[in-house]
This record gives C-alpha cells, sequence and structure tokens, in this order.
C-alpha cells in the first residue's frame, strides 16, 4: 500500500522527479502555506519600530542564503559576502538617484551588476582553495571600500540618500515605509527561497555538493569544478545584491559604513548558527543574530546603570562583541550542525510520534 503524504516517516522516494520535488509531503506544502498567510498579518501586530528588526532579518536571510549558495553548498570560504551587498546598495543608489530608475528596477539591476563582480572575485577560486579564497575575498572587501571612499561617482564614501518609492503615483510616506518594504522584502524572500530551493535539488545544486566534497571525484564524473565554483560566486553574489539594495531602501541610504569587514563576518556567522546549506538555517540564524545583538545592547545599556563603569571600559559597548563571540563558540562546540538541525529533530519527533522510532 502506497505511503500517504500526509503520514510520510521515511524514504519513498522511486524516481527522480519525485526526489527533486520541491515539497516532500503535502503537510509541508500545508503548514508552508499556512505560515505565509501568517506572516501577511505580521505588520497589523507589531509596533512599526520593531518592524524595522523585522525586515532588517528578511534582508539578511536573503544575503545568508547566497553566502549558503557560495560556503554551505560549495564549500567556498567567503569572507567578502558584505562587500557584495554594497554593490547592490551603491548600484540601487546610482540607478534610482543618478537615472532616476523605479524601485522595481533597480533592485534585480542590482541584483545582476553585483553577480558580475561575483564572476570576477570567483575567478581565483579555480586555483585557490581553503585560506587562500578566504584571504583573496577579503582582499575584495577591502577593495571594495577603498574603491568607495576614493570615488567622485559614489560621492567619496558619503551617504546616497535613497528617493521614497512610488507605487502607482502614490509617493510611500515615513508612516508607511515600514510596512511597505516589509511586504516588498517577504516577497523576494519567498521568490528567492523557491529558487534557492528548486537550485539545489537540480542537477547544478547535485555538482555543487560533489564540487564540495572532492573536486577530482567531480572532475571524473564530468563536472567541471571551475565553472560550478565560478557559477556559485556569481549566484551567491546576485543574492548579496538583492539584498544589498533592499537594505539600502529600508535605510534610506547607502553608506560604506554598512559593508563592512565585521558585517561580512557576521553573515558567515548567521549561516554557522543557522546551518551551513540549510534552507530554513538562513533565516533561523539572521533572526537569532540579528535579536541576539538587539537584547544584547539593551542589556549592555541597563548593566551599565547598575555596574560602576571601568576606566576606559564602556560595558553597554562591550556585552555586543561578547555575547557574538561567546555564541558562535558556543555553536561551533556543542552544535555545529546550527539551529536548523534542531528543526530536523523536530520534525522527526512529530513525524514518529507516539513512537520513539
Amino acid at each position: 500500500m502506497p505511503a500517504s503524504r500526509f503520514t510520510q516517516t521515511g524514504n519513498y522516494k522511486t524516481t527522480y522527479p519525485q526526489d527533486s520535488s520541491v515539497f516532500a509531503t503535502t503537510s509541508e506544502f500545508v503548514s508552508l502555506g499556512v505560515v505565509l498567510v501568517l506572516m501577511l498579518f505580521v505588520p497589523f501586530v507589531i509596533p512599526s519600530s520593531n518592524l524595522k528588526t523585522v525586515d532588517t532579518i528578511l534582508v539578511y536571510a536573503i544575503a545568508v542564503l547566497g553566502l549558503n549558495i557560495t560556503t554551505g553548498y560549495t564549500g567556498l570560504i567567503n569572507v567578502g559576502q558584505a562587500a557584495f551587498l554594497g554593490v547592490g546598495a551603491y548600484t540601487a543608489a546610482i540607478l534610482a538617484t543618478k537615472v532616476g530608475l523605479p524601485f522595481y528596477l533597480c533592485i534585480p539591476l542590482a541584483g545582476v551588476v553585483s553577480a558580475v563582480f561575483g564572476g570576477i572575485v570567483g575567478l581565483p577560486s579555480m586555483r585557490l582553495k581553503h585560506l587562500y579564497l578566504a584571504i583573496a575575498t577579503i582582499a575584495f572587501q577591502q577593495i571594495f571600500r577603498w574603491s568607495v571612499g576614493h570615488s567622485d561617482l559614489l560621492q567619496q564614501g558619503q551617504s546616497i540618500n535613497m528617493p521614497a518609492p512610488v507605487i502607482f503615483g502614490t509617493v510611500i510616506g515615513y508612516a508607511s515605509h515600514n510596512k511597505f518594504w516589509y511586504y516588498v522584502a517577504l516577497f523576494f524572500v519567498i521568490l528567492l527561497a523557491l529558487i534557492w530551493r528548486n537550485l539545489m535539488r537540480s542537477k547544478f545544486g547535485r555538482s555543487l555538493v560533489a564540487v564540495r566534497d572532492n573536486d577530482r571525484a567531480a572532475d571524473a564524473m564530468g563536472i567541471n569544478p571551475g565553472t560550478t565554483k565560478v557559477m556559485a560566486f556569481i549566484l551567491g553574489s546576485f543574492y548579496a545584491g538583492i539584498a544589498g539594495a533592499l537594505f539600502a531602501y529600508l535605510y534610506r541610504g547607502a553608506q560604506v559604513e554598512d559593508y563592512t569587514l565585521a558585517v561580512s563576518i557576521k553573515f558567515l556567522a548567521m549561516a554557522i548558527v543557522g546551518g551551513l546549506g540549510s534552507l530554513p538555517g538562513a533565516f533561523f540564524g539572521a533572526a537569532f543574530l540579528q535579536l541576539l545583538d538587539d537584547g544584547a545592547t539593551s542589556f549592555g545599556s541597563w548593566l551599565s546603570g547598575i555596574i560602576p563603569q571601568i576606566q576606559g571600559v564602556d560595558i553597554g559597548t562591550a556585552m555586543r562583541p561578547l555575547t557574538f563571540g561567546l555564541v558562535i563558540i558556543l555553536f561551533l562546540i556543542f552544535e555545529p550542525r546550527g539551529l536548523a538541525n534542531f528543526w530536523r529533530l523536530i520534525r522527526s519527533y512529530f513525524k514518529t510520534w507516539p513512537f520513539k522510532y
């Protein structure tokens, strides 16, 4: 008797289309639909000031999805993801202010331009591996920062203010700013997440895993490791460019201080905490570290008010790097597969409940 798609607990896939399907069971499709419907009402439930944090998490999740293509699936260490966000942000800013394009054209074009830079940066990956490749991406991060700081087109590092979006002839004002960009970011999150999941279950996605595990064996099977690695950088930077454009619009400007090496390390930490190569891990990692950052800031401010200040040390400011580093160390020691593994265990429990096996 064939297993029901609602109660599937084992691997009943017998054909390649079943194995590459986006949703393994009908219950997965239904539960995702319920979550998406609930997310439509989020702006009406939480205050506008907190909604900006949710918007930031969605934007960061897109950037981490791109990093999961490059690092999570292909195994290429990328410590310059923030620079690709910066390319997307400044591309959108130039197109919006100098050319006058609307936001719905600036955002995808920013992804395309960032993908071009990703292909250029990815060329060394055909020869470099591991630490050497990481140094190459850090070099691009520094080149981006220097170029922005000394370019007349980019106002030599000064912030470029983004114009207010116009849709159907209506200018989106300050009161509706966070709510409007929540729905725009949610649209791109859904679209790019579906593309990501389909891509990773395709022949190309399997090629990424093969190159990550053993590029020589992949070459023997007919896979071109060099082309696969460059394509991974192109796709990962395309996601970063989309995220950068959304970030610039959300924060009403593009400034180089938002795309530093520290931000690239933060994205890498989000991918690790959430779970490398995992779709839900991108959202878990972005949400966890962003909320942790905000919570550490608030806790540090409260703590500095009750503990005497040590000369030369700001306790409130020190709480953010302290908690960030501590969380990364704890995850690497106790749960290297990230929060996505907890999610997998929870799903497995409800699939087999009330049985213990």
